[in-house]
């Protein structure tokens, strides 16, 4: 096209109603993105507040609430038994996730052959990353804590959180692999390297920044999941720790929602201060996540050089 066909393409244009219409949509596109974030600024403002309220207006002792049980008496309530049976849930759950995950990933990646089936594995496991976290709930409610008879224990919900974050991980860990350069296969098959040497010693070292900021960022979604868990069949109240992968627990999330339905205005300090602890936890997994991306980065640089 030369200039004169341009200008003859766009003389019917009016080029001071396309840049006002061009400012509108970027005003648009300023307002949208800073709603939500008014809105997580006034949310968190809100539970904060709550949360003073409890410690202040009905004297809640935090040492009592990060260390006690939970009880049916406000006044007695705690939360450390949902506290560490959340933690053992993130335990089971990044043990039954990650080597399935990762496994599953390379075989994807450096094995499989790039065919219809395999094209078609990548986009269901695209899609279960966006199933209703309650969907697995009910799967292993059905399958695992009543048909196999397990129960309503700590390992039931790690399941089901795992069956969640599975295909997350394997996205993550997909992409990851894909980016290390193909050359540094070719130099480690050049070198009289294995498939399995190549993979385990350059492969993975190189892609497990990626794999491990996955992974974290997956479980801190899980460890806010309240739907698969309530299916599971958690307790009212954690009244006492749990002891193992298979007591009966109440995790955080759960305890929180629990917490909002009671009629006694104290349950609500408990369930902001709750809040705030969990998120005390998200952001603890997001620094940690941040924190082996760039320790495992700067290690592949130097083995790079």
């Amino acid at each position: 096209m030369s200039f004169r066909d341009g200008q003859e393409l766009f003389a019917d244009v009016d080029l001071g109603r396309e840049k006002f219409l061009n400012r509108v949509f970027h005003a648009v596109l300023v307002a949208a993105s800073l709603f939500g974030f008014v809105m997580l600024v006034l949310l968190i403002l809100d539970v904060v507040w709550e949360a003073y309220q409890g410690l202040t207006v009905f004297q809640i002792d935090p040492v009592q609430f990060l260390t006690q049980p939970s009880s049916s008496r406000a006044e007695r309530a705690g939360f450390g038994a949902s506290i560490v049976a959340s933690l053992w849930l993130m335990v089971l759950t990044a043990a039954l996730a990650f080597f399935i995950a990762v496994g599953c990933a390379v075989y994807l990646v450096e094995y499989a052959s790039r065919n219809r089936v395999t094209r078609l594995i990548e986009a269901n496991l695209a899609n279960l990353a966006g199933v209703p976290s309650i969907v697995y709930g009910l799967l292993v409610l059905a399958l695992i804590v009543n048909d196999a008879g397990l129960g309503s224990v700590i390992l039931a919900g790690a399941i089901a959180l795992a069956l969640l974050i599975v295909p997350i991980i394997i996205v993550a860990s997909i992409e990851s692999l894909r980016a290390v350069p193909s050359s540094v296969r070719d130099g480690s098959y050049a070198m009289g390297a294995t498939k399995w040497q190549t993979i385990r010693r350059v492969v993975l070292p190189q892609a497990m920044p990626g794999i491990l900021t996955g992974t974290i960022l997956a479980l801190a979604r899980a460890i806010g999941e309240t739907a698969p868990l309530i299916m599971v069949g958690t307790m009212l109240h954690a009244t006492r720790y749990p002891d193992g992968p298979l007591s009966s627990f109440s995790a955080m999330p759960t305890q929180i929602y629990n917490w909002t339905y009671q009629a006694d205005r104290m349950f609500n300090g408990l369930a902001a201060l709750g809040i705030v602890v969990l998120l005390a936890f998200l952001v603890a997994m997001y620094v940690i996540a941040g924190y082996l991306r760039k320790k495992y980065e700067a290690d592949a640089s130097l083995t790079n050089v």
